[in-house]
């Protein structure tokens, strides 16, 4: 039983029920908004409810399937149990969940890929159709009214907005002492009412610590006690630790030619093995007082804020492993005051982006010799994960660096080929390569001498003479050359790959 502690707001008091009870709320066909960034911040209860209600549906010779839109990725008590009972019809903006990616690259389920700094205004505009439900976790509720968010914020106020209805899910195993890491703004608008955004800092505060949401619109509370779903990561490997070091000599050589201030400029970084490496190089390279504006504290962050390396960190929600959501617990007074997190429409700002001069560190799933990136695509046609807020920072940021390690399973796939399969970052977008084998700086090249850096650099020597012997039959070709082509074998080591198992030549 639940003490309704966390829920003191006498009118939502009257509200609460159980997930099974809210889920009523929720019919076959509804577009439903939940709360959820990165594994954390999701509603623990109501996923569950849904999939018995679609089992019970089905049972009657009944339809139920929900499009389903979020923050971003979420966890398998959400995405993956929903997808498993088959109750997803469309999904947006970002996934990761692999009964999902199956279901999407099946045709089974609708997947709208969009850069997470647009969702709210796809919402806003009219886009993506009227919003039915609004599922929403949250740390606790005041007398008051005013809502405490929880461990993401994402796109959450704007599905309290913009929703007809909304369920909060108070989760008890939310640390209460979240209050006042939030900074909510609520300034934004839709052309032509559009506002500068006074942030000019990453530790700028320019919005509210709670979520403010019409106590007629709620229309359920749930009590919930589960921890957020965050995987542990894996210790950095050598490749890891090699990419993480090309990247600290590249900003050590921009500091000495002046092009970065001595404590950087704010990171930004995606989330995996490898950005961690980088996290933990900077923290081990005698940098003091630098600055994250970025989607995620991860678990290299924290330790960054913790030794002084880092000062201060803003964000839209946590991806920690279980040890370092132990660390944040057991310290969140010290971490409430160096994390705010935001609104992704905030926190991924293209031009909050551009006017802090981001440096922007990403993955990528393959470059082509001119400097493209694939981020999302496998083999052209096949959707991985999507493209989050990569494009959001690498269009905007001051330095947008992608990198990857050079092959992929197990040496038969080459991440530098001749045209990648699918566009995402276009050439004008990226300007630093990193692999392993080295770092293509591609600032101030030509297509054809960005392919030469790409290849001595960044590609493996099994599959470099390769790329530089088509390289070179594209430019004795003498068409087109200023981004010389063989179309007859531009994706022929992706067919190659799909009919043998291998990019390598028979």
């Amino acid at each position: 039983m639940f003490s309704h502690s966390r829920i003191l707001c006498p009118e939502l008091q009257q509200k609460i029920m159980t997930a099974e009870q809210a889920a009523d709320f929720i019919q076959d066909g509804d577009t439903v908004g939940m709360s959820g960034f990165t594994g954390a911040g999701y509603p623990k209860a109501l996923p569950g409810a849904l999939v018995n209600k679609a089992q019970i549906q089905r049972d009657l010779k009944k339809p139920f399937k929900i499009n389903l839109w979020t923050g971003a990725s979420t966890a398998p008590e959400l995405d993956g149990v929903l997808a498993d009972a088959e109750g997803i019809n469309l999904r947006l903006p970002y996934q990761s969940d692999p009964i999902c990616r199956q279901q999407i690259n099946s045709g089974q389920m609708h997947y709208i890929d969009l850069h997470l700094s647009e969702v709210s205004q796809y919402a806003w505009s009219g886009f993506l159709g009227d919003l039915n439900v609004a599922v929403i976790e949250v740390a606790g509720i005041h007398k008051d009214g005013r809502i405490i968010p929880s461990s993401s914020v994402g796109n959450n106020k704007t599905w309290v907005e913009q929703a007809d209805k909304i369920i909060l899910e108070v989760n008890s195993q939310q640390s209460l002492k979240l209050e006042g890491m939030h900074d909510i703004y609520y300034g934004t608008a839709l052309p032509p009412h559009r506002k500068p955004i006074l942030l000019n800092e990453p530790a700028d505060r320019i919005g509210s610590q709670y979520l403010d949401i019409p106590k007629d619109k709620i229309v359920a509370v749930v009590e919930t006690s589960a921890p957020d779903r965050n995987s542990p990561f894996s210790p950095p490997d050598a490749v890891s630790e090699q990419i993480a070091a090309n990247i600290l000599e590249f900003f050590e050589h921009e500091i000495n030619k002046g092009r970065l201030p001595a404590n950087l400029l704010p990171l930004q970084s995606g989330v995996g093995n490898i950005p961690n490496a980088v996290l933990s190089g900077l923290d081990n390279g005698g940098y003091k007082n630098l600055s994250a504006y970025t989607e995620v504290i991860q678990d290299g962050m924290l330790q960054m804020l913790k030794s002084g390396t880092l000062s201060v960190a803003s964000a839209t929600a946590f991806s920690l492993s279980p040890d370092a959501l132990v660390e944040l617990n057991e310290n969140i007074d010290f971490y409430r005051e160096k994390i705010i997190l935001r609104q992704q429409d905030i926190s991924n700002h293209p031009e909050i982006a551009r006017r802090l001069g981001i440096i922007a560190m990403n993955g990528l799933i393959e470059a082509d010799i001119y400097g493209n990136v694939n981020s999302t695509h496998v083999m052209g046609t096949r959707m991985m994960n999507g493209i989050g807020g990569s494009g959001d920072f690498a269009r905007n940021g001051y330095l947008s660096i992608f990198m990857t390690p050079s092959t992929a399973k197990n040496g038969a796939i080459s991440a530098i080929v001749p045209m990648v399969s699918h566009v995402d970052h276009t050439e004008h977008d990226v300007k630093v390569v990193v692999t392993e084998q080295g770092l293509a700086d591609l600032r101030g090249l030509s297509p054809r001498q960005r392919a030469r850096v790409i290849i001595n650099h960044c590609a493996h020597p099994d599959f470099r003479d390769q790329l530089l012997d088509y390289y070179e039959r594209a430019c004795a070709s003498g068409r087109g050359m200023h981004t010389p082509h063989l179309l007859n074998e531009a994706l022929s080591w992706h067919e190659r790959f799909e009919q043998t198992g291998s990019m390598h030549p028979a």
